[in-house]
């Protein structure tokens, strides 16, 4: 038996999908305010000045404190169900068909939040690593429940859930420096959709 791991926002999907999430999740004036206040980090994000966790953090900070679960809740399945269908890419859904027909362990190891790519995943039978974010009673704090699902956490994770060496072969789908650590795990690579020699 295989295991193929695969990273989501930009690997199975056309595009990141946080951003979509917080516009459904995040209550309107928050996301208001949030829009000019955030600007220039975003703008300092795509000039590779900002880390992704940084915004991240700052985002959900600013956006998610004392919001129902709830509410995060039924926004993140109305996501996976909705939205998600709209921005795959069928080559990794059929990558994703190829293995579990061989009888793999198919796994999303993710950056991205649970609420989401938790219902996404028992659509499509996988198993799920991801960044999670931490609750209080009924509401969130505002801030992630450990560290983000990104980079070395990722392989960790993965080291931490799955005994490699009880496998025939892992095979790893990445996208951005974000999926590295996680890809050098693998035997068989794949970066955007192309081995890695």
């Amino acid at each position: 038996m295989n295991l193929a791991l695969f990273d989501f926002d930009g690997t199975v999907t056309t595009r990141e999908t946080m951003p979509d999430f917080v516009r459904r999740a995040v209550p309107p004036l928050r996301r208001a305010l949030g829009v000019p206040a955030f600007a220039p980090m975003f703008a300092g994000y795509r000039m590779g000045l900002v880390a992704g966790t940084t915004i991240r953090n700052a985002v959900t900070a600013f956006g998610f404190r004392g919001v129902p679960v709830a509410r995060v809740r039924a926004a993140g399945r109305r996501l996976a169900t909705e939205y998600i269908p709209t921005v795959l890419r069928p080559e990794a859904l059929q990558r994703i068909a190829w293995h579990r027909a061989q009888g793999d362990v198919v796994a999303l190891v993710s950056g991205g939040l649970d609420f989401y790519l938790a219902p996404w995943c028992e659509q499509h039978g996988l198993e799920l690593i991801c960044s999670s974010l931490e609750i209080r009673g009924d509401r969130l704090t505002g801030r992630y429940r450990g560290a983000q699902c990104v980079g070395e956490e990722k392989a960790r994770r993965v080291r931490e859930r799955y005994d490699l060496g009880s496998y025939e072969r892992c095979y790893a789908y990445g996208d951005t420096h974000e999926d590295e650590a996680m890809l050098a795990l693998a035997q068989w690579q794949f970066y955007r959709g192309r081995e890695l020699g």
